[in-house]
């Protein structure tokens, strides 16, 4: 070995420090040590560069050699990606198995993509088209409910087709030659390769105006997100947030799905693992894996790799959003990401900022966000596509004071707080209604009112402000009693416990329960919020018994509102007409 080969000097945990690095660029990826490990350059520093080594180092010392391989860290894009299981840096799961057996071996390397696998290509462009940037050269069927577009590299700013069939192809075979503005030739295959650290390109971001679905009654009806928003479910250990982004995955009417499982449990991975192929999909019937694509980086994975993780899957997510479909992203927990960033940093010997998270951590959680959006797609067939992303973050001890909580509260507008105390009381999901918010509600209010209700925000902000009346009424609840209440406030507990019982409350276990259509959160909701306006005119009446309203038979009728059929208005319109004739006989 000459003197002037990379070779490691130091060895600190996932950091390595190795010298006579004076090629190397930042964040390429390198080989180190004699097994050949994977890792990226994060600093240089004249001869020297700190790299970050995304598998277990243990029994790698200084003088062993450093690879250098010219690449950044990038993913390989193109017909393959749904329905695969990755680690942080895009190696299938299910090959480094066979290869390795169950606990993967270090150094061990496998393609994104399957690389033998052939794809019926349809061209979609003649020879002789001028084409652009982003613009549709062919249509493959990826999965039965995913047509894959095979796009112009964003590289190729103008061209000329000179060859282009349609036929049976695999990722790595040329299907079209192109001739850019300047005479140069360029292959095309249907893979591409993008750098997880850089945004994909577009043409220019859309204001959000369409409501994400995801049949979650609190999070729906109250605090909505938009497609191409960007939402947080902070909440303490055991409060749901797994729960609740396994539900959004599963009926959220976004096509394509991203789930990155960073630095949660493995039994919970599993869970997911097990469960999302055998799950129907309620928007096109189909298996859900068909429109699924998972990143597993589990809590026992080497740390670094969490932070690559998350890019991997945003990059993925920009890729299908650009071919113009509504994509949704899950990253579950930011936190972890966090308390990697925070250990190379360490490790680094960074200057420290709050509580030890390095002083980046803003910028890069807000990065992170900022890739989310709706957005008008590269290319000029006038394509339009989403990317909505949902964190996860796990304060310590439920403190939202903490740096990744009020990170993440600065670039995120919409917030669903789950609550330790709800969730003790089996309150399922664990959305506090009083300190979750949602700031799109201006954006989506022409949509949810020409496409479910007139009135669909009078009965929302009805129902709001009753549930906050109830929490004032409780402290004095608590305090005297209820007998001291007026007949109006013995009302507003009533109609209040309604909306928390059998509205808010949703059991993620039961078929019918689970998934809730927008037009019959609005008919469950009215009804409930009839009973408050009917029971207005009982108010003024002196010395009036209210527990004959809460004897009413119709009440009990209220509580069963959840099990009538979503397409049913009429037997929801008999409820309300028995509620005016019930109160009105009182």
């Amino acid at each position: 070995m000459s003197d002037n080969n990379p070779v490691i000097v130091k060895v600190s945990g996932p950091l390595v420090v190795a010298q006579n690095m004076q090629k190397a660029k930042m964040y390429e990826v390198v080989r180190v040590g004699k097994e050949g490990l994977v890792g990226e350059v994060i600093r240089l520093e004249g001869g020297d560069a700190s790299i970050q080594v995304y598998e277990e180092t243990a029994g790698v010392g200084p003088g062993e050699p450093v690879k250098l391989t010219g690449q950044t860290l990038s993913v390989e894009l193109g017909p393959g990606l749904l329905e695969s299981i990755y680690d942080g840096i895009q190696r299938p799961l299910e090959v480094l198995e066979e290869k390795s057996g169950h606990f993967l071996a270090r150094g061990i390397d496998a393609d994104g993509l399957d690389q033998n696998k052939k794809w019926d290509l349809v061209a979609t462009v003649n020879e002789g088209d001028t084409v652009k940037a982003g613009d549709t050269l062919g249509t493959v069927q990826e999965t039965s409910v995913i047509l894959h577009k095979v796009m112009v590299p964003p590289s190729i700013k103008s061209a000329k087709v000179k060859k282009i069939a349609s036929g049976h192809f695999k990722v790595s075979d040329t299907i079209a030659t192109l001739e850019d503005d300047n005479g140069n030739t360029h292959e095309v295959a249907m893979r591409q390769y993008w750098p997880i650290r850089n945004a994909r390109p577009i043409n220019t971001k859309r204001i959000p105006s369409e409501p994400l679905k995801t049949g979650c009654r609190s999070i729906d009806m109250f605090f909505p997100l938009a497609k191409g928003g960007a939402g947080c479910i902070p909440g303490p250990f055991g409060s749901g947030k797994t729960v609740t982004q396994q539900g959004l995955a599963k009926y959220c009417d976004a096509e394509v799905i991203v789930y990155i499982g960073c630095g949660e449990r493995g039994n919970e991975m599993t869970e997911v693992l097990n469960e999302f192929p055998h799950l129907i999909d309620p928007n096109t019937g189909e298996p859900l894996m068909k429109r699924t694509i998972m990143i597993a980086n589990t809590s026992n994975m080497p740390v670094a790799a969490r932070e690559a993780s998350v890019y991997t899957g945003i990059t993925i997510a920009e890729y299908y959003r650009d071919m113009g479909y509504n994509v949704a992203l899950m990253a579950d927990s930011t936190s972890r990401w966090a308390e990697a960033m925070r250990e190379m940093s360490g490790r680094l010997e960074e200057m420290p900022g709050e509580e030890g998270y390095p002083a980046y951590l803003g910028s890069k959680t807000a990065e992170f966000y900022e890739r989310a959006g709706a957005v008008e797609c590269l290319g000029s067939e006038g394509r339009q596509g989403s990317l909505t992303v949902i964190g996860a973050v796990s304060p310590p001890g439920g403190d939202l004071s903490e740096p990744v909580s009020q990170n993440t509260l600065r670039v995120t507008k919409t917030y669903w707080g789950l609550d330790s105390k709800l969730s003790y009381q089996r309150h399922f999901p664990a959305i506090n209604w009083l300190k979750s918010y949602s700031l799109y509600l201006p954006n989506l209010e022409k949509t949810l009112k020409d496409g479910v209700a007139a009135d669909y925000w009078e009965v929302r902000e009805q129902a709001m402000s009753l549930l906050q009346e109830e929490a004032k009424l409780q402290e004095i609840v608590r305090l005297v009693g209820p007998d001291a209440l007026s007949v109006r406030e013995k009302l507003v507990l009533l109609v209040a416990k309604s909306i928390r019982e059998d509205f808010l409350y949703q059991d993620s276990f039961d078929e019918d329960d689970a998934y809730t259509m927008s037009s019959k959160q609005y008919q469950m909701l009215k009804t409930i919020v009839t009973l408050y306006e009917e029971g207005l005119k009982l108010v003024d009446r002196e010395e009036f018994d209210f527990s004959q309203v809460e004897n009413l038979p119709v009440v009990q009728e209220i509580a069963k509102v959840k099990t009538l059929p979503a397409d049913d208005d009429g037997a929801y319109v008999t409820i309300r007409t028995n509620i005016a004739k019930a109160v009105g006989a009182l």
